[in-house]
């Protein structure tokens, strides 16, 4: 059982990595198109209403999701519910978005947004539709499947984007790519899907899963906002040109630091959930989670700080350049958020929604605070500010979810400091020795070769189990592979 659960692990891990991998390499070559034809006042207006579409796929979701993972054995009455509450709810939330429009445009003081955010919003009733099929390929880990689905889908999405922008549609590309990402992956994953909706709508498996759901549904919508706050406000104090700029250096962080979490979001709360009730067990797992989260997080997210500016520079040109501290800075924060996506697996999958939403309330209370406190300081000071504050919390979380398995900081900082002090190493080291090259081209190739170098050598020399665990696991998949 151990071995078949540990495979079934390993097998998720795999493919979420390798969805995550795809999807981050294509995410940034259609980034880096787009980047090179839009302007940051059209990446600043379709920025603007993030917050409102995200917020608005919470309350579609409404947390069943999660619901129906941490079941035992949902049955089809329950994707059948949560799949025509979804609807339901999602066209209600539209028609209220739709008329609300007008008055985001004007806190936004930018009236293209009455047009374009009632497009926009589409794209959270087309996601509707997929959501309790997205739960089944979830629940039973089928990682495979949901990597097919997210990348054909980017790729379609991506070069629709592309070709509109060509054809001087501005944000509007940005808005169409949107949707049709979400349609094409829809459709992918109910290819894929065995279980199929039916008319004979029963909304009681509802009723039984909204105790734990609506905390689930209150602590998404606190982390959507504690994700777009900063934006909510740039958009309001700064212009277009500067929320644009936020925008794009936030994108490459983001990007950077789900290809790490996402990769162990897919199997986070699935394995958790199957083994709660041995807590040595599921310990030992944990802390082996937070060991791969560490030694790919720190390289990965460091490396993107170090190389920001030849980054920035040789792909999306110098009209980008203001994003450039905004990253570097976003960088270092974003190296702990894969951890977040573990506290909280951990404290869903022992039914602690309300652990969950009261670390997620408080959070994101105090971080209004913090940015506005350093709000006359300047866009960058608040950057700073509202990222020393986020990977400070992540000891609140340790110290909310410790007792479910018995998990001491010590533990945790044994876990994680030699990955993040070896990652750290590695970028000063290689800073030093390729600041000469004046060549932007040839200094960002140059300094990714030289830190993944460093970086392997010294888990070759310091004999790191997690390395040789992934580069055995990785060459016995290409190895079926290739048979």
């Amino acid at each position: 059982m151990a071995d078949q659960l540990k495979e079934k692990t390993a097998k998720g891990l795999f493919w979420g990595t390798i969805n995550n991998g795809v999807t981050q390499v294509l995410n940034l070559v259609i980034g880096i198109v787009l980047g090179r034809i839009l302007t940051p006042h059209d990446y600043g207006l379709v920025g603007m209403l993030t917050i409102f579409t995200a917020i608005a796929g919470n309350l579609q979701n409404f947390g069943f999701t999660n619901a129906l993972v941490n079941m035992k054995e949902p049955k089809d009455n329950d994707y059948n519910a949560v799949f025509w509450f979804n609807i339901l709810t999602s066209l209600a939330l539209y028609t209220i978005l739709f008329f609300s429009a007008p008055l985001i445009a004007r806190y936004f003081h930018q009236p293209q947004l009455v047009a374009l955010s009632r497009v926009v919003f589409l794209s959270f009733v087309c996601a509707a539709v997929g959501i309790a099929c997205s739960g089944y390929l979830f629940k039973n880990l089928m990682n495979r499947e949901i990597a097919i689905a997210s990348i054909v889908a980017l790729i379609v999405s991506g070069t629709t984007g592309i070709i509109l922008a060509l054809k001087g549609f501005a944000y509007w590309s940005l808005a169409v790519q949107q949707i049709v990402y979400i349609l094409v992956a829809n459709l992918i994953r109910f290819y894929y899907c065995p279980w199929r909706p039916s008319f004979r709508i029963d909304f009681t498996p509802i009723k039984r899963m909204f105790n734990f759901s609506v905390k689930i549904l209150i602590t998404n919508i606190i982390n959507t906002i504690s994700g777009n706050i900063l934006t909510v406000i740039f958009g309001r104090i700064f212009p277009a040109n500067t929320v644009g700029n936020f925008t794009q250096a936030n994108k490459w962080n983001t990007m950077a630091y789900t290809f790490v979490g996402n990769s162990l979001g897919q199997v986070a709360q699935p394995v958790l959930a199957s083994i709660n009730d041995d807590s040595d067990r599921e310990k030992r797992v944990f802390r082996k989670m937070m060991r791969f989260t560490a030694f790919l997080s720190f390289p990965c997210l460091l490396g993107l700080a170090l190389v920001a500016n030849e980054f920035i520079s040789v792909t999306i040109t110098d009209k980008w350049a203001a994003s450039v501290p905004l990253l570097r800075t976003l960088c270092v924060g974003g190296a702990f958020m894969p951890f977040y996506t573990l506290y909280q697996n951990l404290a869903i999958s022992h039914g602690r929604s309300d652990v969950y939403m009261r670390c997620n309330i408080a959070q994101v209370c105090l971080q209004i605070a913090v940015i506005l406190l350093f709000m006359r300081q300047g866009i960058e000071t608040m950057v700073v500010a509202y990222t020393i504050f986020n990977i400070l919390w992540l000891l609140v979380w340790h110290l909310a979810t410790r007792r479910f398995i018995g998990l001491h900081l010590a533990e945790v900082l044994k876990d994680i400091v030699p990955f993040a002090g070896a990652a750290a190493v590695v970028m000063v080291a290689t800073w030093f020795a390729t600041r000469c090259i004046a060549n932007q081209w040839l200094l960002l190739l140059a300094r990714i070769a030289l830190a993944v170098v460093l970086y392997v050598l010294i888990m070759k020399l310091t004999r790191a189990r997690i390395y040789k665990e992934c580069v055995a696991f990785l060459f016995q998949r290409f190895k079926k592979t290739a048979q």
